[in-house]
């Protein structure tokens, strides 16, 4: 099978399973013009994005530029792919994506990878021999697909542990190798050691490395095969573009997450591909549980079902500290069956449904736990932008986090937010200037204090939006970030 067959513009991804039993799925990419992002900058950036476009193409001509990674939907990775990737191959850049394919125990080391790079024992598994053999397998199966598309001299970015054992295979095939590694932990500890000393036989021989921040950066990789560069989120994606107040409205109508009725019998929405959708009305989202009213205010956190955001946490300080009767909280994560990378994710929403059925039911009425759909994308994407406009403060109490999109998400759409300073979250905001840090995440009287300043303080969170805005206006918008990615491919090529 040659790469150019793998191409037939149909709208679904194409899905090749192998003998294995383990598959390689290819994301179709429409491509977007970088003109609509330049709408969004100061002309001096625009000047600087056309050139970098510019400089892309013939840097680039003759070469296939992949990403690899576990998921084409759920989590911040595959939405920032979705938007780079669109706007490169609408700098004429030939960018393209595939998604590897495991099964139920190869998800199982990743996630425990996942949490040890991040310091923490996750479900205190082993990582020995077994389960690097079972890895290696996995990888090998995928591999035999992967090496059917990429050619000699094509660029490869890799993304997180799951794909780590596909960097040997992929130089010997030719490619220059990048690994890039989203997840970290600013300390170093055992669990951080056990989870490189597994990874780190698979990515060395990689031709450069990209780290999120510096202080992930383990001590055997080399300087000049280091690149720190920050994730960004794109402006006119479905999750961030402008919404009018109506319409904020009418979304959290139909989506049920807001009691009352919406009068529009449809309320269309153009996708990311250029095709219609249509908000769908739903009953279900927050199970039998009666929504918020549009009087309301609503504190939102929204993020995966994973012990490593403390959704029980945010519940837990939320209801034990009094808060007026007119806010609301949510917590909003996916529909946890269409995340087949996150094994967790059952448990963590069963452990939030617990806590939850043990409120009275005065304070149960004001907590409500949403999975929303992912079987539309640009639909789920359009909820929870509506959820972030419509909430009075938005809560990120993660306890360890590699960067979190989520919050600049948030802070793009002014809204107060409330996070922890942990990972790329101190990166991005400045306590008191453009949001609120708490500094120990696991303080739940200092979260549930802040909370109530915040909510008591409709002014101050008003000025902390207007800045939070500004900031990413100004360090984590797309250009920034694919300008960094043509400087990384001109030195590799060089």
């Amino acid at each position: 099978m040659n790469a150019d067959r793998t191409f037939t513009g149909e709208a679904a991804p194409s899905t090749f399973v192998p003998s294995g039993g383990h598959g390689i799925q290819q994301v179709e990419i429409e491509p977007v013009s970088v003109a609509v992002l330049a709408r969004a900058l100061a002309p001096d950036r625009v000047e600087q994005l056309r050139a970098v476009a510019e400089r892309a193409r013939p840097l680039l001509a003759g070469r296939i530029v992949w990403n690899i990674n576990s998921t084409a939907q759920g989590g911040g990775v595959a939405e920032m792919l979705q938007t780079l990737l669109a706007y490169g191959r609408g700098a004429g850049v030939d960018t393209r994506w595939l998604v590897l394919q495991g099964d139920p125990e190869f998800f199982a080391i990743t996630k425990r990878l996942h949490n040890r790079l991040h310091g923490v024992a996750g479900d205190g598994g082993p990582l020995g021999e077994h389960e690097h053999r079972h890895y290696r397998r996995v990888q090998l199966a995928n591999l035999a697909l992967i090496s059917e598309l990429v050619r000699p001299d094509d660029i490869v970015l890799l993304h997180d542990p799951q794909t780590a054992g596909l960097v040997q295979g992929l130089r010997s095939a030719g490619a220059i190798v990048v690994w890039r590694c989203h997840i970290g932990c600013d300390t170093r500890d055992q669990y951080t050691e056990q989870g490189w000393t597994f990874l780190r036989r698979y990515v060395q021989q990689a031709e450069a490395f990209i780290f999120s921040r510096a202080a992930y950066v383990p001590g055997w990789v080399q300087p000049d095969r280091l690149y720190v560069i920050p994730p960004s989120i794109d402006p006119f994606s479905a999750k961030n573009r402008e919404l009018e107040p109506p319409d904020v409205t009418s979304i959290l109508l139909r989506a049920g997450l807001l009691a009352g009725s919406d009068s529009a019998d449809q309320l269309p929405f153009t996708r990311r591909d250029g095709t219609r959708g249509v908000i769908r009305v739903h009953r279900d989202l927050i199970g039998d549980d009666v929504p918020p009213s549009l009087s309301d205010r609503l504190v939102v956190q929204v993020s995966r079902w994973d012990r490593l955001k403390d959704m029980t946490g945010v519940l837990t300080g939320f209801v034990a500290h009094p808060t007026p009767h007119d806010v609301h909280l949510m917590l909003v994560g996916p529909d946890i069956s269409a995340v087949t990378d996150d094994p967790e994710g059952n448990d963590v929403l069963a452990e939030c449904r617990s806590t939850w059925h043990q409120l009275p039911p005065a304070v149960r009425a004001r907590v409500h736990l949403a999975c929303l759909p992912m079987d539309d994308v640009d639909e789920n994407a359009l909820i929870v932008n509506a959820l972030q406009r419509w909430a009075s403060v938005v809560v990120q109490k993660s306890l360890v986090e590699g960067f979190g999109l989520t919050v600049t998400e948030a802070l793009w759409k002014s809204r107060a937010v409330l996070a922890s300073a942990v990972g790329g979250i101190q990166d991005q905001i400045t306590d008191g200037v453009d949001g609120v840090l708490i500094a120990d995440p696991h303080d739940l009287d200092g979260y549930a204090a802040a909370l109530g300043q915040l909510l008591d303080d409709p002014q101050r969170a008003a000025r902390l939006g207007a800045a939070a805005h500004q900031r990413v206006l100004d360090e984590y918008l797309g250009d920034r970030h694919l300008t960094r990615y043509v400087d990384l491919f001109a030195s590799l090529i060089a």
